[in-house]
């Protein structure tokens, strides 16, 4: 086997789809399939469940998909350590978060200090992170909401308070707090399933015996208070926003949740395996040597690194 096998083999196990893998590697689908094929054949053993068209990794293939991700994972580190130590400058540090808006002036601090550091953003669900950190896409995320995976090992940043957002002159405007129930009926602005906005959501809800009725829903968590603000429903958002003063631009009122536990943690997440160059661990010293965001709750753990459990 050779390593562009290997290449292969990852992004047809990632799609489980011969075409889309194909397309994207921008080879012709019968080379492909060949090259799997003799992939199989050396190995003595099939990779995937094959059903007409679909295929399916199957439990040898997720098994020898583990070793290939780390394997090429490490020949890339190899790459980018010799790319970065023949540069002069800090390198490069990759960071992936469930909304932009929520890093982007601690991003924008770290470039004035580290101007030739070269930063990457991405934006993706927790889902999407775990892989990205699994394969070493990225060298950290910004999550908020729990990761999974063995080698992960995390830093909480902040936790603050989730606060319900309604339009000016909706019927809840002016209270201070409303329980769950009393907003069963209300229609609500949020994001898709895999992002923290709608994990908390529905957790909220289905500790009450019940489930919210979503009018409208998106991928990207900083519209939310747009969309309340021009009535399309009522949402969830985070107290940042309320502190920043958002609502100078995006008006709307804000009304807490007398429910437990409403709230967002934000964790620094790495994949400790991982090689990390200048710039990401000065990333990594300046994004956890200061506070990120102001009233903070009090968490006895806060600061201190610890492996995120395997879920």
């Amino acid at each position: 086997m050779d390593l562009l096998q290997l290449r292969y083999f990852r992004t047809v196990a990632r799609y489980e789809h011969m075409s889309r893998a194909a397309e994207e590697l921008r080879v012709a689908q019968p080379s492909l399939s060949r090259s799997i094929a003799r992939l199989e054949a050396e190995l003595g053993s099939p990779l995937f469940h094959r059903h007409g068209r679909r295929i399916r990794l199957n439990q040898y293939g997720a098994m020898f998909l583990r070793h290939v991700d780390r394997a090429l994972s490490e020949l890339d580190d190899g790459r980018r350590a010799v790319r970065e130590a023949r540069d002069t400058g800090l390198g490069r540090v990759s960071v992936a978060s469930e909304t932009l808006l929520t890093i982007t002036r601690l991003l924008g601090s770290f470039r004035d200090a580290h101007p030739r550091a070269d930063v990457r953003l991405f934006q993706s669900n927790a889902e999407e992170m775990e892989r990205q950190l699994r394969v070493r896409e990225v060298d950290f995320c910004v999550a908020s909401q729990p990761l999974a995976g063995a080698n992960l090992q995390s830093i909480e940043l902040a936790r603050e308070e989730v606060l319900l957002a309604v339009p000016r002159g909706h019927r809840l405007d002016g209270r201070e707090s409303v329980t769950i129930p009393e907003i069963a009926d209300q229609p609500f602005v949020t994001t898709r399933p895999g992002h923290w906005q709608r994990a908390l959501l529905d957790r909220l809800f289905s500790s009450e015996g019940l489930a919210p009725l979503v009018s409208c829903e998106g991928d990207e968590p900083g519209a939310s208070q747009d969309m309340i603000s021009a009535g399309l429903g009522i949402g969830l958002i985070p107290a940042i926003s309320r502190r920043i003063g958002t609502e100078a631009h995006v008006p709307v009122a804000w009304v807490h949740l007398d429910v437990p536990d409403c709230h967002r943690v934000l964790t620094l997440v790495w994949n400790r395996d991982t090689y990390l160059s200048e710039a990401a661990l000065k990333f990594r010293e300046f994004t956890t040597s200061r506070p990120f965001m102001t009233h903070r709750l009090p968490d006895p753990h806060r600061g201190r690194g610890h492996d995120v459990p395997e879920q």
